[in-house]
């Protein structure tokens, strides 16, 4: 397989460790040959964009750079980093804007030259779904699945033809690991990760119609290819669940989901750092 330079990105880096080691686990496993871009730094998460837009997309273009000089794709499993380094991109097709900023990489003795790819490592994954399935080695018959994009994934410039408003992707990957995708209503919606603090009433009120929708809809767990989307659905469940079952939902990244179908040990797939707990859902795996 082709080498693909890793962009971890900060919350894999830091607060969702799980999302990285489950996703270090899995490629070894698919023989993936994901090496970690050296140098890297945080895409800004649309965040930094908001106060200092060329600064940041400077520093996305070093990221990108960094990438070229690799002379291999960048990949991320954080759908906002893909999102962001795939904008910078688009934004940096401008010559004009490249000039620029090429003018700041040079005091560092870089340069962009415009031939980096960014992709989602679920593109990635999807795209050898029968080495996939060939290391399985324990079909997950017993879990309902609900399937969370979280809208950065469906939304990026690097997004597939056809998964931005249709998308289908995370079902196929569900039913290849043998578990059953259930359908519900918020799939597509929005967690409010990037609006929790200045609106922190409507996102509560918006991520319990999200775990309501997916309870009802009989999922055992919902999955996310966001580690965003898992941080917010996870540790915020006990101030947004609103349902009456009072069933708590294990909230999955799916190289979490994708490890267990392939044999990981939990510990490499960081399952008890997991804030609702996972052993329901163990249980019925095993």
């Amino acid at each position: 397989m082709a080498t693909l330079g890793f962009f971890p990105g900060c919350v894999l880096e830091a607060a969702a460790k799980e999302a990285k080691t489950s996703t270090i686990a899995v490629a070894r496993v698919l023989g993936m040959d994901l090496q970690e871009i050296d140098g890297w730094s945080c895409c800004g998460a649309t965040h930094v964009q908001d106060i200092d837009s060329f600064v940041a997309l400077t520093s996305n273009a070093r990221n990108l750079s960094l990438a070229e000089k690799m002379g291999v794709p960048l990949v991320s499993g954080c759908s906002t980093c893909s999102m962001v380094l795939s904008a910078a991109k688009v934004s940096l097709d401008d010559e004009d804007t490249r000039t620029k900023v090429n003018a700041i990489l040079e005091k560092e003795g870089m340069k962009y030259n415009g031939t980096a790819t960014v992709t989602h490592l679920l593109w990635e994954i999807m795209k050898i779904k029968s080495v996939l399935e060939s290391k399985i080695t324990k079909k997950l018959r017993n879990i309902n699945v609900a399937c969370f994009y979280g809208c950065h994934t469906v939304r990026s410039t690097c997004t597939p033809e056809g998964e931005s408003y249709t998308p289908t992707m995370m079902e196929e990957l569900i039913s290849l690991l043998g578990a059953n995708p259930v359908e519900y209503k918020s799939r597509l919606e929005c967690c409010g990760f990037h609006a929790v603090f200045p609106a922190e009433k409507q996102v509560m009120k918006l991520d319990g119609l999200v775990a309501d929708a997916a309870i009802k809809a009989g999922a055992d767990c919902i999955v996310t290819p966001c580690p965003l989307c898992q941080m917010q659905l996870d540790m915020y469940q006990p101030a947004y669940l609103t349902g009456s079952s009072g069933k708590k939902l294990p909230i999955v990244y799916f190289t979490q989901l994708i490890g267990l179908a392939l044999g990981c040990s939990t510990k490499e797939l960081g399952l008890s750092r997991n804030l609702v707990s996972t052993d329901p859902l163990l249980q019925k795996i095993a």
